[in-house]
């Protein structure tokens, strides 16, 4: 995942990537903006795949999507993977000042848009999409881009509960699975869910691409596994308190938990974090993250994945030189596995 605020940089990232063998490099929409960022990836590193992991849909429209998507696609060479995810009100509503309203239907609403505005482009159909979220009628051939040389990019869907996940096996090519999973959770409810969306929309699983993204905890010494481990129970803790994502946590028997992480994350006193990070034990850590020595992350990610994942990310919300993954990189390249 790419990171950093300068372009020089995020080049420099992209290369270094591209040189460790990794197959894509994707963005975020943390703290910049994640289009940008992937132009100067896939100018840098020409022989990868670049994706944004996520960007968020409802704080643009439909046709503002269109475009950025559409144009990275064009200057990537057909490299480029459209990752969307639907944020959370509180930041979609305070954060990016756009209405927030149920976001299933509007997602599909969404991705639907997208197409016919692309359909629109490529092949001079009379754009003309009314929903009930967007409504795009017009389009006259100076606001055109053309057809392009390369295909509109898949589109991928970040989702977690059941409506979501339902949509994305319905209208995308793909699915972004959450970090904050598990197998269970993945097996009894995610996948289900995703094989009955591809019957009703006529595909099969080899018509649909699942990315997972595998935490790990892992250090070369006691100091770095301390560091890792540390953030790591920062992170689980602040994806416990959405209660959107509470599911996950029920799912072991953990809903209180996930009540209590959104208690201390409303509260003001500046020792909440610590206190949220403490109510991630090592029964909770273990169940959502690998942690293993750098030699062993490759198999146990395989373990938890392998029969899953078409693509893998390594969730690490921790400073690390990139050598630290390498051997996992090797052993899932060697196995066959996501990279």
């Amino acid at each position: 995942m790419l990171t950093g605020p300068g372009l020089g940089e995020l080049s420099e990232q992209a290369q270094t990537f591209q040189a460790a063998g990794y197959a894509g490099v994707w963005s975020s929409e943390v703290a910049h903006e994640p289009f940008m960022q992937l132009l100067a990836a896939s100018q840098a590193a020409p022989d990868v795949q670049v994706g944004t992991a996520i960007s968020v849909a409802f704080a643009r429209t439909p046709m503002s999507t269109a475009y950025a998507a559409i144009d990275l696609q064009q200057y990537s060479g057909g490299r480029f993977v459209l990752g969307l995810g639907s944020q959370v009100k509180a930041h979609v509503e305070r954060r990016f000042g756009m209405p927030w309203s149920h976001p299933a239907p509007r997602m599909r609403e969404y991705i639907s848009a997208l197409r016919a505005i692309w359909d629109a482009w490529a092949n001079g159909t009379r754009l003309d999409f009314r929903g009930d979220f967007y409504t795009h009628t017009l389009m006259t051939p100076f606001f055109t881009p053309g057809a392009g040389e390369h295909r509109p990019p898949p589109v991928y869907l970040a989702a977690v509960g059941p409506l979501m996940t339902q949509v994305a096996g319905e209208v995308a090519d793909g699915l972004l699975v959450h970090p904050f999973t598990t197998p269970a959770y993945l097996a009894e409810r995610t996948l289900p869910t995703i094989e009955r969306a591809l019957a009703r929309s006529g595909r099969t699983r080899a018509d649909f691409a699942i990315s997972v993204n595998a935490m790990v905890v892992t250090g070369r010494d006691e100091a770095e596994l301390a560091a890792a481990d540390d953030a790591m129970r920062a992170q689980l803790a602040f994806y416990g308190s959405t209660p959107a994502y509470r599911g996950v946590l029920e799912q072991h028997g953990w809903g209180e938990l996930g009540d209590e992480l959104n208690r201390l994350s409303r509260t003001t006193d500046d020792a909440r974090w610590q206190q949220m990070k403490e109510l991630v034990d090592d029964e909770v850590l273990r169940t959502f993250a690998v942690v293993a020595e750098p030699e062993q992350v490759g198999a146990a990610i395989r373990e938890r994945f392998g029969a899953v994942a078409d693509r893998l990310f390594f969730g690490t919300p921790y400073k690390h030189d990139r050598a630290l993954l390498q051997p996992a990189l090797a052993s899932l390249r060697t196995a066959g596995g996501g990279r």
